[in-house]
């Protein structure tokens, strides 16, 4: 971590394939949980006493946990609060009656100075798609998309040329393509498929399972290795980045991060998204398609074959006009930070301008 920060870490939540939130490594009940989640944010916070707090997704926190936390930062008045929004969080309606059924206006109202998303309106507009109030909107602010290459933020690129040393990724081969499948809880599909699907002459293919992948699939996917000169595992790599730069072309699912990191580096990519319990990788992937910046393949239509296929196909198509979206995300924060900073609040109103 850079000088100056330091971190509380909560009694983790588990999520299942199904969306249902469940005590990861505490053998308590899910109420327990909350409530020890709920207490240690409350405590580091109004001890704190931050400037800014930057909420993640959910205005009240998972299960309401912040609620108490925020409602006594708001009456200390010192600290202003932003909402970090990625640029799409799910269908519409489906969106909207989450934000119903929560009372998320209410408590952005209550709470939040400003809110960030963090990609740009021309690729997806959430104010629009998902119907913001005037006032809830005015609080909006784009930030562009986060850009994973920024030299301040990441150590392992050079300054000067922005080219790591050559990674050495255990294959002798021509050509690499890199299959990463996130946290991997419900990867394990597309690295199965992955692991199967044949390969171009000199190519190799590299796996990195994720850190939630259970351990008997990750055994699985081990042993179909075993079999093959051509693949290789990993279960958990800190930093994609140097292994998506060695990599010739990238097969992942649809997340925020790995989309940016491979549009980025301007890698040939296939996305096979998650299209449940929520549709956010399916529509994000559309959008990056519609721009020719990736390939699609729907999780309905995954096989061995089907990687196969687009494995030689990349390699033989004329090149694509890409329309990039804004990446100076991460350029813009220490402005858009002051900005927070300086707004007046006037009971449950903000002044919009900067103040």
């Amino acid at each position: 971590m850079p000088s100056g920060v330091d971190c509380v870490t909560l009694p983790a939540l588990g999520k299942s394939t199904d969306g249902v939130y469940y005590p990861r490594s505490l053998g308590v009940s899910m109420e327990d949980l909350i409530r020890i989640r709920s207490q240690t944010l409350a405590a580091a916070l109004t001890s704190f006493r931050p400037d800014l707090l930057i909420v993640d997704k959910v205005p009240l926190g998972v299960f309401d946990e912040l609620a108490e936390s925020l409602k006594q930062l708001r009456s200390a008045g010192d600290t202003r609060m932003v909402l970090g929004l990625r640029e799409i969080l799910d269908h519409p309606d489906t969106v909207r009656q989450e934000w119903l059924d929560g009372g998320y206006e209410a408590a952005i109202r209550d709470y939040y100075d400003r809110i960030w998303v963090y990609g740009d309106p021309e690729v997806y507009d959430p104010v629009k798609e998902y119907a913001f109030a005037d006032d809830i909107a005015k609080r909006v602010r784009f930030t562009g998309y986060l850009n994973p290459l920024d030299v301040e933020q990441n150590p392992n690129i050079d300054g000067e040329n922005g080219v790591d040393e050559q990674i050495d990724v255990g294959l002798d081969c021509d050509q690499l393509a890199l299959c990463v499948v996130g946290g991997g809880r419900d990867g394990v599909p597309l690295a199965e498929a992955f692991m199967r699907a044949e390969l171009p002459a000199g190519m190799g293919g590299l796996l990195v399972t994720g850190p939630l992948m259970d351990a008997d699939s990750r055994k699985m996917l081990k042993q179909l290795a075993s079999t093959r000169s051509d693949r290789r595992v990993l279960e958990f790599v800190t930093d994609p980045i140097p292994f998506i730069r060695r990599a010739d072309c990238v097969i992942a699912m649809g997340g925020y991060n790995t989309i940016c990191e491979a549009v980025c580096l301007d890698k040939p990519t296939l996305i096979v998204p998650r299209v449940r319990p929520r549709t956010e990788q399916l529509i994000r992937a559309e959008r990056f398609r519609s721009r020719g910046l990736v390939d699609i393949v729907h999780p309905d239509d995954l096989t061995p074959q089907a990687l196969s296929a687009w494995l030689r196909y990349f390699r033989e198509r004329a090149a694509v006009t890409c329309q990039r979206p804004d990446f100076d995300g991460v350029s813009r924060l220490p402005a858009l930070a002051r900005e927070a900073l300086t707004c007046r609040r006037l009971g449950n109103e903000v002044d919009y301008a900067v103040g």
